[in-house]
């Protein structure tokens, strides 16, 4: 009796996606709500991104939370990615009324990485913004503990840079 072949992977077929009619919608919506800040605005599958200025991030926080089309009340994510020649905070909103969600992205350079804390207008902000001063330096303006969150008081360097040694480790 012959033994069965094992199937090879076959790479999924290249499938065009268009943008959903809410996901249309949502874009319109935050095009129309952000227009004063001429944010560069675009949309994925499954969320409307739109990338703004460091010095924007607490008015268009507020009117994105404040907003009854909007009502981004919940910040769902605050992450930090190093592009080595900038680094880029991403905030993931969501509004738990109307079921939108949206991504905030700035970009700050790596030798000055100041922005404004948005723990006043999400509370839940603040471990976040205390993992990224501990990994990548960035300083919250206004956040009232920037104690380490993950690392030790005392630890030298930030260790989520691109830039950070380390020990023992080779790109392949």
């Amino acid at each position: 009796m012959a033994r069965e072949q094992p199937k090879h992977h076959q790479e999924p077929a290249e499938i065009e996606f268009a943008l959903d009619e809410r996901r249309e919608a949502l874009t319109s919506l935050l095009k129309h709500t952000l227009n004063e800040f001429e944010p560069d605005i675009e949309a994925s599958l499954n969320e409307v991104v739109a990338t703004i200025r460091p010095d924007q991030v607490i008015q268009i926080g507020y009117l994105l939370r404040d907003n009854p089309a909007t009502q981004c009340n919940y910040l769902r994510c605050l992450s930090v990615v190093d592009y080595e020649e900038r680094l880029e905070v991403v905030y993931h909103l969501y509004s738990m009324d109307k079921n939108h969600q949206f991504v905030l992205k700035t970009n700050l350079s790596p030798d000055d990485p100041h922005l404004p804390s948005v723990t006043e207008i999400w509370p839940g902000a603040d471990w976040y913004e205390r993992e990224g001063h501990d990994l990548f330096g960035i300083i919250f303006d206004g956040h009232l503990d920037l104690a380490p969150l993950l690392l030790y008081e005392g630890f030298e360097g930030h260790p989520g840079l691109k830039s950070y040694p380390i020990n023992d480790y080779r790109e392949w």
